[in-house]
């Protein structure tokens, strides 16, 4: 192979490379919260996070399991699949997440707003949802078993769920 030849190989293989994107940005689990941070796949297990402003991040397959997220801000974020198990989100802003088969098993939502979340699948048993709005939410093949709805604001945003609903809004 003449070096010409080798010259316009190696230029094809620089181009063909660019072509295909660049590779997507790695999980940085030691970065602090703030708006849009990744922390895909990270574990944040026990931790006190109350009030931090996670808008726009992406949780993706992350874990949260006993962390007090009270009062912080998770909306917009990509949390498919995240796992809040024994998480504290009371009073916690969840409007527009896609929290697509998360689970949240007893996890304490009171007072959250989960406005337009995306729902569908995740995982609610013995979730505390007293107060949480969830207006627009989707929640398609949820599992609300046991869940807590006593006061809640149903998809429609005008049926408050009565008091002693439990599994369903009554």
């Amino acid at each position: 192979m003449t070096s010409h030849s080798l010259l316009s190989l190696a230029v094809l293989s620089l181009l063909a490379g660019a072509s295909l994107g660049a590779e997507p940005a790695l999980a940085a689990c030691t970065d602090p919260p703030g708006p849009g941070v990744n922390w895909q796949r990270c574990n944040f297990d026990y931790l006190d996070l109350k009030g931090v402003d996670l808008s726009g991040a992406r949780l993706r397959d992350g874990s949260f399991f006993r962390t007090d997220l009270t009062g912080s801000n998770i909306s917009g974020s990509e949390s498919l699949r995240v796992k809040f198990i024994n998480a504290t989100l009371a009073e916690a802003v969840l409007d527009q997440a896609k929290l697509y088969e998360a689970d949240l098993t007893k996890a304490v939502l009171a007072g959250a707003s989960m406005q337009g979340a995306d729902l569908r699948r995740a995982k609610l048993f013995r979730a505390d949802l007293r107060g949480a709005d969830l207006t627009d939410a989707r929640l398609e093949g949820a599992d609300l078993t046991r869940a807590d709805l006593s006061g809640a604001t149903w998809t429609n945003g005008e049926r408050i769920c009565a008091e002693g609903s439990i599994g369903r809004c009554n």
